[in-house]
């Protein structure tokens, strides 16, 4: 461990965060190479559906408007989204992954699972499912902020 590693803390809220750092920090050296963030690679997703506004783009992946407004406009200049008028509402947009788009989320999805499966081979075989379902657990309960994966929801990052 390095000198600003957790040590031996108990801390819950610092262990998780370090953990979300460290994951955060990997997880963009892997996605550089597709020219894209893990904020983008997250917006990408959430969007790959269809359907959604900007607005509600940005709640699902708990990004503030101005945040969210940049990151599409980078997405969008990579040829990797589309914004069109709303029908419904002519001030609105919704948001639309491109053919491109669908290309680098497959390969940024590959390179995450791929992260995914390092970090857990981490631990022993027996404890990987365990975990895991003990952190959905937390967030779909306990820690999740007025609801799982509902508006503001998600950290922002």
């Amino acid at each position: 461990m390095t000198s600003c590693s957790p040590g031996g803390t108990r801390d819950l809220m610092f262990l998780l965060s370090w953990a979300s750092h460290a994951l955060t920090e990997e997880l963009a050296a892997g996605l550089a190479e597709l020219g894209i963030s893990p904020r983008a690679h997250y917006v990408l997703l959430m969007a790959r559906p269809g359907g959604l506004t900007q607005r509600q783009l940005g709640d699902r992946c708990g990004v503030d408007k101005t945040t969210m407004v940049v990151t599409l406009d980078q997405l969008e200049a990579a040829g990797l989204v589309r914004r069109q008028p709303s029908p419904s509402d002519r001030r609105a947009r919704l948001v639309e992954v491109t053919p491109e788009g669908e290309k680098v989320l497959h390969r940024a999805q590959e390179i995450a699972a791929g992260i995914h499966r390092d970090v857990l081979a981490s631990l022993p075989e027996a404890d990987r499912a365990v975990f895991l379902r003990s952190i959905e657990a937390l967030v779909a309960g306990r820690l999740a902020g007025g609801g799982a994966c509902g508006p503001g929801s998600r950290p922002g990052f």
